[in-house]
């Protein structure tokens, strides 16, 4: 069942959380977003992340001006993480290395260690001060990311019967003052995996756009322009940002932000909704009609047929690919003209 990707497989990617704020970090795309509700999907704001508060394994967020980067063993503390206001770099203690997930709440700091199906509470992950260690509970070990307020825990639910939720508790160990909401469609298209819920997963497929015939009894040249589309359909996706402000510096103009979102969708497996390929030498810019002329020769009783790649979400197109394939076989192409993307993570 497609779905979001998890932490581990999404490098750079994380929640964290402070008071009626949260925030998705995606360091990947170089910036986060911030919102007052993921059920409601209120307030959705994209910032910038500043490049010293990027490439960060795991984030979060003690309160509205501390926030934590770790990264391997140190960890990075910043007031703004738009501006790395304020930074102070620090090591964690042994003991608080090595988490799958982190988090902030209540005024702690708690490491989760999915192996073991415990998580650390400390009061400072340098010293490990007050430091006890208690098993999660089973309807809290299988989120995909973690995060904190000063009053609850949240995590991220695998897509079950009724979508992609997300957990809301008060007790990691006892789960208790539980509850379980749904995703706002404007949130899940920025989180890893996304767009197949809100978009449909990807598909790749040929299109046969043009057949030429030869019926006659001698050899034919044919020269003609044919007329294609290359390029971006922006349309059909652009929607998930109509709902996003945005606060940021140059590294996205408008509408470069979805374009980013959906060559990391393409980019995925079929597990995640994609495609497993790479479109970045692809024509990006809105798609348009081109002329191209080609020449033929056809023997006697013949046909030739024109194909062109293209990729898409749902039932919609979204990039018309620049190369085309001319055979005599009326069944599509069985090779893929775009090179393999790389592993997620």
């Amino acid at each position: 069942m497609a779905g979001i990707l998890s932490k581990s497989e999404a490098k750079g990617v994380d929640f964290c959380g402070v008071d009626d704020n949260y925030y998705i970090v995606r360091s990947d795309l170089g910036c986060y977003m911030y919102s007052t509700n993921f059920h409601q999907g209120s307030d959705l704001t994209v910032y910038s992340l500043h490049p010293s508060c990027q490439g960060g394994d795991h984030y979060l967020a003690y309160d509205n001006s501390t926030f934590y980067i770790i990264k391997g063993n140190t960890c990075r503390c910043v007031s703004d993480m738009t501006k790395d206001c304020g930074a102070k770099v620090f090591d964690l203690h042994p003991n608080c290395q090595g988490g799958d997930n982190y988090l902030s709440a209540y005024g702690y700091f708690y490491i989760i260690f999915k192996s073991r199906g415990v998580y650390r509470k400390t009061a400072d992950m340098n010293t490990d001060s007050n430091a006890i260690e208690y098993p999660l509970h089973p309807n809290c070990k299988d989120g995909l990311y973690y995060w904190g307020t000063k009053s609850y825990s949240y995590l991220l639910k695998p897509k079950g019967k009724w979508g992609i939720e997300y957990h809301k508790t008060d007790n990691l160990n006892k789960d208790t003052y539980a509850n379980t909401y749904s995703v706002h469609p404007d949130v899940l298209s920025f989180l890893p995996g996304g767009l197949v819920t809100t978009q449909g997963p990807a598909f790749g497929k040929w299109e046969l756009i043009k057949t030429i015939s030869n019926d006659s009894e001698t050899p034919l040249e044919w020269q003609k322009k044919i007329t294609r589309k290359v390029g971006y359909n922006k349309s059909h996706i652009s929607s998930i940002e109509h709902n996003w402000k945005f606060s940021m510096s140059t590294t996205y103009q408008s509408g470069a932000l979805t374009e980013a979102i959906a060559k990391f969708q393409f980019s995925l497996t079929a597990e995640y909704g994609g495609q497993s390929v790479n479109t970045d030498e692809e024509r990006w810019e809105e798609a348009t009609e081109t002329e191209e002329s080609l020449s033929l020769s056809l023997k006697p009783h013949t046909k030739m047929y024109i194909w062109q790649y293209k990729l898409g979400f749902g039932k919609n197109d979204v990039l018309f690919c620049r190369d085309l394939t001319i055979d005599d076989d009326p069944n599509p192409p069985s090779t893929i003209p775009l090179p393999p993307a790389n592993p997620s993570g």
